[in-house]
């Protein structure tokens, strides 16, 4: 099985925009043979704390139709971020469409306390089947947290994909906890940033895949949008900054 992350620079709170972003992306996975594909953290709306209450909707909303068709056409399972709407407050979010099936939701658990004004933690641990292959959620702060990977790991994980919005000093702390966690685990672990301005800081990229024994297989540069590709069977990956996005 192939499995992709995407690396991207959103724009701040055009959900329009971002929506195509992420379609130019998927055509490209398709074209790819990936079956399943993950974006960074809030990447539909760009990593942006002040203006999730006012762009935060549910699953069901019609700017997912797109995303879902696409998933449906090229039989690929998505993992977009967006602020939802969930009980009375707001949370960090990942949208998943799998062809044909009712849209799931991950919820970030583990909040850092810079986002306790503005979401709600998650309850429910995140796994989802692609092919037979369990794949286990995380959203940024999430990798700093023992209990989650340990948890992923007890649930039946075999890959572990982090969605992060992360500067420059929190990818290098990033880059040692997954190494940690994939050598840990005995489990491959993929991370998918953004690039560009979020919030008060700069995201720097370095999208990345991480083999069973820790080892950094390869890593997106730190200004280009782009797909980086893991091969499940084989261990190899494949990196595209052609496209303009």
């Amino acid at each position: 099985m192939k499995i992709g992350i995407a690396q991207l620079s959103p724009r701040r709170g055009d959900i329009a925009h971002n929506v195509q972003v992420h379609q130019t992306m998927t055509e490209q996975a398709v074209a790819a043979g990936v079956s399943a594909l993950f974006f960074p953290e809030l990447s539909l709306t760009g990593y942006e704390p002040e203006l999730a209450h006012s762009l935060a909707t549910s699953p069901n909303d019609t700017l997912f139709d797109l995303l879902q068709a696409l998933s449906d056409w090229g039989q690929i399972t998505l993992g977009v971020g967006m602020p939802l709407r969930r009980g009375e407050g707001v949370q960090i979010g990942m949208v998943l469409l799998q062809p044909g099936q009712p849209r799931q939701v991950y919820a970030k658990q583990y909040l850092h306390p810079d986002e306790y004004p503005y979401f709600v933690a998650g309850t429910e641990p995140g796994l989802i089947s692609v092919q037979g292959t369990n794949v286990a959620l995380a959203i940024c702060y999430e990798i700093s947290i023992p209990g989650h990977p340990q948890r992923a790991y007890q649930d039946g994980a075999h890959l572990y994909v982090a969605s992060v919005a992360k500067s420059a000093e929190g990818v290098e702390k990033a880059t040692m906890a997954l190494s940690a966690i994939s050598n840990a685990y005995a489990m491959p672990v993929l991370m998918a940033n953004n690039i560009g301005p979020c919030d008060n800081f700069v995201a720097a990229g370095q999208s990345g895949v991480w083999d069973a024994q820790g080892t950094k297989l390869a890593q997106l540069d730190s200004t280009a949008e782009g797909l980086l590709i893991y091969n499940t069977q084989t261990g190899s990956t494949y990196t595209d900054y052609t496209s303009q996005y």
